[in-house]
């Protein structure tokens, strides 16, 4: 029946409010309700969500800005402070892989995955003739809309930057960039000053717009025992850069928030200490509960998301909720913690149970 509530997400979406979400963020106490955070949501799982929920019906598909005003209605209605938007034009290339989704709401055309075995680039004439993105052409259109249209009560969050790491797998593949290490470890070098040197440009465009308030990195840098590199390396070739880019965004007043998957802890002090990051994204549970690093390490930086992505897939409803209700009861205390899944809205995600997360946080009382 039109107009029913939605059998799942039965609780009034709060308003948002980014100055609160800001204040959770730098652990200033015990915010008065939930924060939600995800790095993204799958676009099969945004138009699942629209349908439900009717917001297509409310939008003119005609209009130029349609896209950012589907982005403010969704994030609202989900009950998120923020939209998160990405520079338009920067195109990197890198080798990838075709395969048929099998996901229930599948993404049209397949996934891919990229080629670990060869990248663009392993040797310095592909180096030099690798067709790097130009700047100049960079877009800032949805930015700019944004910038003046968004509700005051919302900010703007970054899309992914920071791929140090990342970028030195995709472009050379991880398997030539390993052997490269040791073969020719001035060439991992120099791909690494060159990444850094886009990147910081890029950063660069995001904080002219005053309401990009959160920089998101990032930069998976680990799997499920340890670093995809060795500690030494991963601090020369990666943490200096997110370094870097962390200083400027904090000597622009924003806040650096870091997504990176895989087993850090050789590195978490590194991140905390010397690259300074303000919170850290993405948790799982066979590596790392949420509950346990806001325990082991919550003080110094905040804590986002951690409600496992396999749980999520798994379980009951009512695993869920009470799994956000014990999360929130460890977590939420003093601020530095926003609810959300362990790593992104991934299609594969029953829907039922992403909206189970987000209602139990909206019920939620200390």
């Amino acid at each position: 029946m039109a107009g029913a509530p939605d059998p799942v997400l039965r609780t009034p979406a709060p308003a948002p409010d980014a100055d609160a979400l800001l204040s959770c963020l730098r652990r200033e106490g015990t915010p008065r309700s939930v924060h939600n955070m995800e790095l993204f949501l799958d676009d099969e799982v945004q138009a699942a969500v629209a349908r439900r929920l009717g917001i297509n019906a409310r939008l003119d598909s005609g209009d130029p800005f349609a896209a950012q005003k589907f982005q403010v209605a969704l994030q609202r209605s989900l009950g998120y402070d923020f939209v998160r938007c990405a520079l338009e034009n920067v195109e990197w290339t890198w080798n990838t892989t075709l395969i048929e989704d099998t996901a229930p709401t599948r993404r049209e055309g397949g996934r891919r995955f990229t080629d670990e075995h060869r990248g663009p680039i392993g040797s310095w004439e592909e180096l030099e003739s690798y067709p790097w993105p130009d700047y100049s052409r960079a877009g800032t259109r949805g930015l700019e809309w944004y910038q003046e249209n968004l509700p005051d009560d919302m900010c703007i969050a970054s899309g992914g930057a920071g791929h140090f790491a990342e970028l030195l797998t995709w472009l050379m593949g991880y398997e030539t960039l390993c052997f490269a290490l040791q073969d020719d470890p001035a060439l991992v070098r120099a791909l690494a000053a060159r990444i850094e040197e886009h990147l910081l440009r890029q950063i660069e465009l995001y904080l002219q717009f005053d309401r990009a308030r959160l920089i998101w990195g990032s930069d998976d840098m680990g799997f499920r025992t340890g670093l995809l590199l060795s500690p030494a390396d991963m601090r020369e070739l990666a943490l200096a850069g997110h370094r870097r880019l962390a200083a400027r965004v904090h000597e622009a007043g924003r806040l650096y928030l870091l997504h990176s998957c895989g087993n850090l802890r050789d590195i978490r002090a590194d991140l905390i200490d010397d690259v300074r990051i303000d919170a850290k994204h993405s948790f799982e549970d066979t590596i790392e509960s949420v509950i346990d690093a806001k325990k082991e390490y919550g003080g110094r930086v905040s804590v986002l998301g951690g409600i496992d992505v396999d749980f999520l897939c798994r379980s009951t409803e009512e695993q869920v909720r009470a799994r956000v209700r014990a999360t929130l009861d460890a977590c939420l205390p003093g601020g530095g913690y926003c609810l959300g899944t362990g790593n992104s809205v991934a299609n594969y995600i029953p829907l039922d149970n992403y909206l189970a997360m987000i209602d139990e946080g909206r019920r939620y009382t200390a």
